[in-house]
């Protein structure tokens, strides 16, 4: 296997606080020996386990970059037993540009692992991450919400796996994490996944899905800052008290859960975030956008549950998500 070009300008095995970049290459039309300055911070504090900490895998998700940067501001090495690495802005290029993907290969983070060495900007960025940082790692929290065309309840999640001792220690991070929701999550596709690298590697992962519509809101931020604490105090990095409050446990076992829209249209929403829904609900109407006097397409729900996310932009196109129903665990 080939080298990874990126390189860290910073040490991660020194004690101290240590601000810097992962030095990615990449020679362009503005900058012939120019490189991606993916901005890093490393606190080291002894022995002890490593905590692995991502925001903007997706470009346009702001949660996970606010609470990251205040993370890296203000923890001093005292605090901390053993190690985090916190990288704000995963999927830098994508960031700047404030889009799902990057801008300049088009990739998908979140679906490019484990990446290559010798591939593009988003392909080299899940290599170096796959062979360098997840070795480091015992904990990754890895923050998402619904970027520009998705808005969520507020939940962390942990994924349905077959490794039952590595499910296990997820679910419970994620109940440390202590979201207003808690979900236990099956993916619909998870090939290629940032998610997936982590847990085949027997790794604990806490992920999330905060909010959405391309913004972040003063809740959805303190969420993220208090629920990132709890986590690290639970692991035994962060020194302090757990701040614990009420959560909504939740499922989402299969694709009963999703109800997807079958052509373009005018999309109207018939039941808010949060709110519950009965199977064969009518939770979403298409409208079409070249004529009046036609009745619109509806969607149904497709199980018992509470209605945890749904298409954001007014307009939708064939394929498009529309919602999504939790199961409400009792």
């Amino acid at each position: 296997m080939k080298a990874n070009p990126i390189s860290a300008t910073i040490p991660f095995d020194e004690d101290g606080v240590h601000h810097g970049f992962l030095k990615l290459p990449y020679s362009r039309d503005d900058s012939a020996w120019g490189s991606v300055m993916i901005p890093l911070t490393v606190i080291r504090n002894g022995a002890g386990k490593t905590a692995l900490l991502t925001g903007a895998n997706h470009g346009d998700e702001y949660e996970g970059p606010v609470a990251l940067q205040e993370l890296a501001s203000l923890t001093r090495a005292e605090d901390v037993t053993g190690r985090l690495i916190i990288v704000p802005y995963f999927n830098y290029p994508a960031f700047r540009a404030a889009t799902r993907t990057s801008p300049i290969d088009r990739g998908n983070l979140n679906r490019a692992f484990p990446g290559r060495p010798d591939g593009t900007v988003t392909e080299k960025i899940a290599d170096y991450f796959q062979r360098t940082l997840l070795p480091m790692a015992d904990l990754a929290v890895d923050f998402h919400s619904g970027g520009k065309t998705l808005d969520f309840v507020p939940f962390a999640a942990a994924h349905i796996l077959d490794d039952k001792a590595t499910e296990a220690a997820c679910f419970s991070a994620m109940q440390a994490f202590n979201a207003p929701y808690s979900v236990q999550m099956r993916e619909i596709d998870s090939v290629g996944m940032y998610d997936t690298a982590v847990e085949e590697m027997g790794k604990v992962l806490v992920t999330t899905e905060l909010g959405g519509g391309g913004m972040s809101t003063a809740r959805s931020n303190a969420i993220a800052k208090k629920g990132l604490r709890n986590v690290l105090i639970h692991s035994g990095i962060l020194h302090g008290e757990m701040q614990i409050d009420p959560t909504v446990a939740l499922s989402m076992p299969d694709d009963e859960c999703f109800v997807f829209s079958e052509g373009d249209g005018l999309f109207e929403v018939m039941k808010d975030l949060g709110e519950p829904v009965t199977k064969g609900e009518l939770v979403a109407r298409v409208w079409p956008l070249d004529r009046t006097g036609q009745p619109p397409e509806e969607y149904h729900a497709r199980r018992d549950g509470v209605l945890i996310s749904r298409h954001f932009p007014g307009l939708i196109k064939s394929g498009d998500c529309a919602v999504v129903v939790g199961v409400v665990e009792r």
